[in-house]
């Protein structure tokens, strides 16, 4: 059953997947407010990414529900689940290297999602303002022309979240990204991310506690599976059980 707040953008209940016997996630519930950054975190082969893939359609569960503004996903495709509303970024940058920032932008623009929006897009004056405002958004906006391949690994990661949002999903997920980061880099992105979420929820996974503690509103930790502890950072980080398992080490 729901808790009494029936209003979350993300219902996780009673999530489960097993391989050949082995629950990679197992019986996982947790939600997920409006305008929040939830971080998950745990140590490998907690099952992070699983998470991410159960919920984006990439790996089908074996029991439990994942609702979305009230609508269950697991009976979706992985591109029904995308129109829905729900963008997923992978640890690795998916970009076109040969194209420009723009060209990669304008080729996720939602228009050209279907064949004969594809036939029928063109470069509108709306289009070009939609792709400088995400540009903006991600501090690229004097590298517009720039060839993605000359792009530093943390501007092609911001390249790649801008190519999701200029889907305006209202839920974004985002598997370690800051992983091979600057800095620099790093706290600019904890920026990015505080700025995108009016009307919009990010789900992250990282390992990189400092830029947990920058942009969690609210942090779960996982291990084998199943929650170890959920709430602020302070609270995890005082947990005697996360420091045994995951901090401490």
């Amino acid at each position: 059953m729901l808790p009494s707040n029936t209003n979350y953008l993300l219902a996780v209940e009673g999530l489960t997947v097993s391989f050949d016997g082995f629950k990679a996630v197992d019986d996982l519930s947790f939600y997920v407010d409006n305008d929040e950054i939830r971080v998950i975190i745990g140590p490998n082969g907690a099952g992070k990414t699983t998470v991410l893939d159960l919920i984006c359609g990439r790996t089908k569960a074996t029991a439990g529900s994942v609702r979305f503004k009230g609508k269950e996903l697991l009976s979706l495709r992985e591109d029904q689940i995308v129109h829905a509303g729900v963008g997923r970024k992978f640890q690795n940058p998916s970009i076109y290297e040969d194209l420009t920032v723009f060209e990669n932008l304008e080729l996720s623009y939602p228009s050209g999602y279907t064949v004969f929006g594809a036939l029928a897009f063109k470069r509108s004056a709306a289009v070009a303002e939609r792709i400088e405002e995400i540009a903006e958004t991600i501090f690229l906006a004097d590298l517009l022309d720039t060839k993605a391949a000359i792009l530093s690994h943390g501007q092609k990661q911001w390249l790649e979240i801008g190519m999701l949002l200029i889907q305006d999903p209202e839920l974004l997920m985002l598997d370690e990204p800051v992983a091979g980061m600057s800095v620099a880099e790093r706290r600019k992105t904890a920026e990015l991310l505080h700025g995108i979420i009016e009307n919009r929820s990010v789900l992250v996974i990282e390992h990189d506690m400092n830029f947990v503690a920058d942009i969690a509103h609210k942090v779960t930790v996982l291990h084998q599976g199943r929650i170890l502890s959920e709430g602020s950072m302070e609270t995890v980080q005082a947990d005697p059980r996360v420091v045994e398992v995951y901090l401490g080490h």
